[in-house]
Parts: C-alpha cells; structure tokens; sequence
C-alpha cells in the first residue's frame, strides 16, 4: 500500500530542488576556466603525488577540460599519463571531447 504525500510537502520538495538547481547553475558558471588556476597541481605533472588543493582545483576545473584538451596548447598536458594519473588520484574523470 503506497503512502499518501501530502500537498504542502511536494510543494517545498519542489522549492528545495528549484534552489539547489540554482546554486549548481550558479557554481558553474562561477568557474574561471584559466589554465593557470591547477597551478596547484604542477609538482603531480612532474611525478609527486596530488596534493588536496591540486585535487580541490582539478574538481574546480572539470568544466573546462574540454575545452583545454581542444586547445592545441594544452592538449599534451591534460592527455599526459602524469595527468591521467593525478586525476585519477583526485577521482576526476578526464572527459572525451
């Protein structure tokens, strides 16, 4: 036998979800996609294991790994093996673009 929800309580489940929706589409648009911003993370490209604020940065950064492995630039860098590495380390995913 399914329960009942009452009415009162699907309308604030709604309004909850409405403004957590917003705070992720806020937050990622927040992100400032700049290179320089995993400078954090450049010991780990050289072999050192990430330290928190690279992986704090990486997961900053996920929205722009796309667009920084199309960039001819910076393609090397994030399809390195170290780079896989560390991500893989910080639980990042590099995405295929």
């Amino acid at each position: 036998m399914m329960k009942k929800v009452s009415t009162p309580c699907v309308v604030v489940c709604a309004v909850v979800l409405t403004l957590l929706l917003a705070d992720i589409g806020t937050m990622v648009e927040a992100v400032n996609c700049s290179p320089s911003e995993l400078s954090p993370c450049a010991p780990a490209l050289g072999g050192a294991p990430p330290t928190s604020a690279c992986c704090q940065k990486l997961i900053e950064q996920k929205p722009c790994l796309c667009g920084y492995i199309k960039d001819p630039n910076l393609k090397q860098y994030v399809n390195s093996p170290a780079a896989r590495k560390m991500a893989s380390t910080c639980g990042v995913q590099i995405p295929r673009c």
